[in-house]
């Protein structure tokens, strides 16, 4: 994990993923870290594979809880199936963002489908959490799929938009904060300007090879922009980058495990509450759960 000041007054921050070797497949964790805790909502920015699974193996996320932030699953290659408390099923496929709001209290799991496992399972994508804004960490869970997103391109650049307004056009995604989100693909010579809108932005190179203003992205390292500047992303020889930010949360927040809150005292509840199995069961998905940690809640909780 590491931080550092970026030349010039284009970047405000570089934060290097924790690594987390899972044997077939690795896990880089942007957010939280030491050197930041949110970049807008974003208060969690996983990175996983590319990876191609051993064929009958299979990611198993077993049933596990979340409160007062919302999860946003996005793929670059592979499908996951998605059970909640909600009684939601969902094969998550690329294209597609699955958003899960927790907002009170929601169980849920992913695991690789049938099909994936028969012919070896691919896991390459991004997993991010929302932090809930103050007055609305307590809403009612929710869940949606939406696969018709809007597309900007220009012959040689490609964007789609997950969440929020970019380049004039509006995904149907849902939002509780301001938030900016988007998987952009450059070809050689390719460029797209990055609004200076969003309070907080930062992109990550997931992909190839990418400059942001001319100043070269480290892949997997999550590139935080410096605010109030409108930037040009540029690719020489092709690749592949997400944007993310949003609106600055003026309130702090706190994440224990699963649970994220403003409130120390409802994570307390929430941990006491998985622990005492009053969280509701995913319909279909209810033999297994994760136990709550003991002490120092392990960072991944992938299989």
């Amino acid at each position: 994990m590491g931080q550092s000041q970026a030349a010039g007054s284009m970047i405000a921050q570089t934060i290097t993923p924790t690594t987390h070797d899972l044997g077939q497949f690795k896990v880089r964790r942007a957010l939280p870290s030491k050197a930041r805790s949110m970049v807008g909502p974003f208060i969690f920015v996983d990175q996983f594979g590319p990876a191609q699974l051993d064929i009958g193996s299979g990611m198993d996320v077993r049933p596990h809880p979340h409160i007062n932030l919302a999860t946003v699953t996005w793929l670059f290659e592979g499908a996951i199936d998605h059970r909640d408390s909600l009684g939601s099923y969902s094969t998550i496929r690329p294209g597609q963002v699955n958003l899960m709001t927790a907002g009170r209290g929601i169980v849920h799991s992913e695991r690789s489908p049938a099909e994936e496992r028969a012919s070896g399972p691919k896991l390459y994508g991004m997993q991010t959490w929302l932090a809930l804004p103050d007055g609305r960490e307590e809403i009612d869970p929710a869940f949606e799929a939406v696969k018709d997103l809007p597309v900007v391109e220009d012959g040689s650049s490609r964007a789609i938009v997950v969440m929020g307004e970019l380049w004039g056009a509006q995904a149907q995604t849902t939002t509780h904060a301001d938030t900016i989100y988007a998987d952009i693909a450059l070809d050689a010579g390719g460029s797209v300007p990055i609004a200076a809108d969003a309070d907080e932005r930062a992109v990550m190179l997931v992909g190839g090879e990418a400059a942001i203003d001319g100043i070269p992205l480290e892949l997997y390292q999550l590139t935080v922009l410096a605010p109030g500047v409108a930037m040009t992303l540029r690719s020489e020889s092709g690749g592949r980058i997400m944007l993310l930010g949003g609106e600055a949360f003026a309130t702090e927040r706190h994440a224990w495990w699963n649970f994220v809150s403003s409130s120390r005292e409802r994570i307390e509840q929430a941990k006491a509450d998985w622990r005492e199995r009053r969280f509701p069961e995913v319909p279909g998905d209810s033999e297994e759960r994760i136990p709550l940690p003991d002490g120092a809640p392990k960072t991944v909780t992938y299989p």
